[in-house]
This record gives structure tokens, sequence and C-alpha cells, in this order.
């Protein structure tokens, strides 16, 4: 099936057949990443506007890649050195925009709730990029797509979830997206980091580690939310690395052909040991990788790009 929606603000509305056409779509741009000449004209004369209200380097450099490689005009905007420091609200930077005639509005946001509000007051599409804990939706979707081309499928996998799993978007949108598709999802951390009502998110919970990579196929390592924890959440940072950080001997309960996953930045022996982080389980650079294609997909089906993107 085509996926029909004007925006993408998160992964839990959607159904897995829609999900899948993401996934689907993202296989042919894929390919494009291959090429000697790596852009395709399907977007050729269309603009993308990147409203980055928060600090990025994967999220913000992976959509304007893909932008560019879909030959649509990129336009970045960040709220350091614009009208926002000098007090424009959200509403009235979303004005201006709508102005310009945009196609497609990229937005990443502090604030949960602010993709769906933009996309209320514009006609451009919207990709949420990630909103305060709510969801950032590209990352979970190249996360299945990472997951599916290592292991071949979701359906019926185990995934262990490691870390800071109510302050993340990504877990979030990660539960939603591998529920949907039939996996079976592990999350453990601390107690003041999991969700108080797994059961609702349909997921088990535990707090210990090695019962959580016990068996796992994929195991994913959460990055600590510094920037949104109480100096409560854990002791430290050493304190969290022994006894919820992924090292060598923690990843022995895993079967061998088990992969591991950090949305990123990593913050090296405290979410993983550097021989796990570098080591041949690792697919961390494949989801970096894997943005790109999914990234090109969600901008192409929701710009209404024309013609075949393999041609």
């Amino acid at each position: 099936m085509a996926f029909a929606r004007k925006d993408l603000l998160a992964i839990e509305p959607l159904s897995a057949e829609e999900i899948t056409a993401i996934l689907e779509a993202a296989e042919g741009f894929a390919e494009v990443s291959t090429r000697e000449v790596k852009k395709v004209p399907t977007l050729r004369g269309k603009t993308v506007v990147n409203l980055f209200f928060e600090p990025s380097t994967r999220t913000r450099v992976s959509f304007e890649i893909a932008e560019k490689r879909l030959s649509a005009d990129a336009v970045n905007f960040s709220s350091s050195g614009s009208s926002v420091s000098k007090g424009e609200t959200l509403l009235d930077t979303v004005r201006n925009m709508e102005a310009m005639a945009p196609d497609v509005l990229v937005i990443r946001h502090s604030a949960a709730g602010a993709a769906e509000f933009v996309a209320r007051r514009t006609r451009a599409a919207v990709v949420n990029a990630g909103d305060g804990r709510h969801e950032h939706p590209t990352q979970a979707l190249l996360d299945l797509f990472t997951i599916r081309r290592h292991k071949g499928q979701i359906e019926g996998l185990t995934v262990a979830i490691v870390g800071d799993v109510q302050n993340s978007r990504v877990a979030r949108s990660d539960i939603h997206g591998l529920t949907k598709l039939g996996a079976k999802v592990r999350v453990c951390g601390p107690p003041t980091m999991l969700p108080p009502r797994p059961e609702v998110l349909g997921v088990e919970a535990t707090t210990d580690v090695r019962r959580a990579v016990e068996g796992a196929d994929v195991v994913m390592a959460l990055r600590i939310q510094k920037e949104r924890l109480g100096r409560a959440s854990f002791p430290s940072l050493r304190e969290y690395a022994r006894f919820f950080g992924i090292d060598r001997s923690v990843l022995a309960a895993a079967p061998p052909d088990a992969i591991v996953m950090h949305p990123g930045p990593i913050n090296r022996g405290v979410e993983l040991s550097s021989d796990v982080a570098d080591g041949p389980q690792s697919v961390i650079l494949d989801q970096v990788e894997s943005g790109v294609a999914v990234r090109m997909a969600v901008i192409y089906l929701l710009a209404g790009g024309q013609g075949e993107w393999t041609s």
C-alpha cells in the first residue's frame, strides 16, 4: 500500500503496512548511495526547510544529504542567530516559513507536540525530527531498516533496549515500530529510567541487564539523556556503567549473531564499551548509512515525488 499521509509525526499512529511501505521505498533509495553519482532528479523544484531548534549533527546532516540526493532545494534553519533568539515565537516562525511556500518542513524541537503544532498550521508536509520526550520517527524507521537488512525480518525477533527508556523519544518510537512489526521487546535500566507501566507499551521490563540481553537478537543501548535527567535518576555515570553498561561480558549472554545498536552519540565506557561499539557485532555505522535512505524515502513519499527513483 502507498503511504498517503500528509505528515510523518510519530510511529504510534502508523499501521504495520504503512511502516513497511516506507521501508520498502528505502530499499530503492539505498541503492542510490552506492552509485558514483549519488543523485536522482525525483524532487527537482521542491523546497525542503530544516527547522532545527535543538542541537543536532547526525539527524540534521542526514536529512540534508537525503534532500540533496533527491535534487530538492534544502534550506537549513537553526534557532541560534535567527529571529527566535530575538524572541520570535514558533507560530510566527512557521507563518513566515509558510509564506515562502516550502513543500516540506523538517522540525526538531525540545517541546513534545511541536511537530504536530506546526503540521496543523502549514500546508507543507511536516517531518518530526524529534520532539522533546515524545517521538523520533525517522530514527525508529532507520533502526527497523537496519535490523531487517541484517536479520531478514523483524517478526519473531527479541530486541533488548537498555538505558534511559523513560526519557528517550528514540526508545518510544522504536517500541511502537518493533511491536507493530511483530518483535518481542525487553527494556532494561534503573527503576527511575523505566516506564511506570511497561505492559501498556507491550514490553517486558527488567533491571537486570544480563537477563535483558540473554537470547536477544538485537541489543540496543540508549544514550543517557543528561539534558533531560534530574540528579536523582542514578547515583553516577560510573555506577550506571557498572550495572547497565554493555561490555563483552554482558554481550556474551546474547547469541553470537546478535547485533548491537545505538542511536548516537555514544558515551563510551558508559552505555557501551569501545570494544563492543567498534566490535564485529556492532551495526552502529550501518544505522547512520540507513538514515539517509530512510529519510530519502520519507521526504519522497511526503513531497509527492514523481518517477522511479531506481532508474
